[in-house]
């Protein structure tokens, strides 16, 4: 196969820039990554962050912050966790589970504004960020794959430029979903 026969098949079926735009501007409104997520928290823009997975998911660490609301539990206890109307941002183990879009479903059902965080705990953790375990603040090294030390995300607090207080760990984290 050429080149050129590549690039045709790829592009055999391609959207017009007009049908991209909605596409890629739908998504946005749907989705928010990790990064965007942990600077729209040391902004303390008002949402709630939620994490859907199950006890034993929760326990091995969560973003600081999140409130633990396994997605099983949603439809009953929402209202009583989070205000109606309140915007939301749900988040899961990572690319490979699908929990968050359940969850964020669910909570769409409810009547509640809410986008998932893709990427979910796994990429929070790879990027580098602080997270919350039974042990107190914990951190990795930034996944060099994830690309985020060059670009200063270290997990220093954005009002003081300081590093957390953390450990640094290298246990292993599973989904548990």
């Amino acid at each position: 196969m050429t080149q050129d026969t590549a690039i045709a098949t790829l592009f055999e079926h391609v959207a017009s820039p007009v049908d991209a735009i909605a596409h890629f501007r739908g998504r946005l409104g749907f989705e928010a990554d990790v990064s965007d997520v942990h600077a729209a928290l040391a902004d303390g823009e008002p949402f709630v962050l939620i994490d859907t997975r199950n006890d034993a998911a929760w326990a091995q660490g969560h973003v600081p912050g999140a409130v633990h609301l396994p997605r099983r539990d949603i439809g009953l206890r929402a209202a009583s966790v989070v205000p109606i109307g309140t915007p939301v941002v749900v988040y899961c183990w990572g690319p490979g589970c699908n929990g968050a879009t359940r969850s964020a479903l669910e909570f769409a059902t409810l009547g509640y504004p809410v986008k998932e965080m893709i990427g979910g705990f796994e990429y929070w953790v790879r990027e580098g960020f602080a997270f919350d375990t039974a042990d107190g603040l914990a951190q990795r090294l930034p996944d060099g794959l994830t690309n985020v030390a060059p670009a200063g995300l270290t997990g220093a607090d954005a009002t003081t430029g300081a590093a957390p207080s953390v450990t640094t760990i290298d246990t292993g984290i599973t989904c548990a979903c």
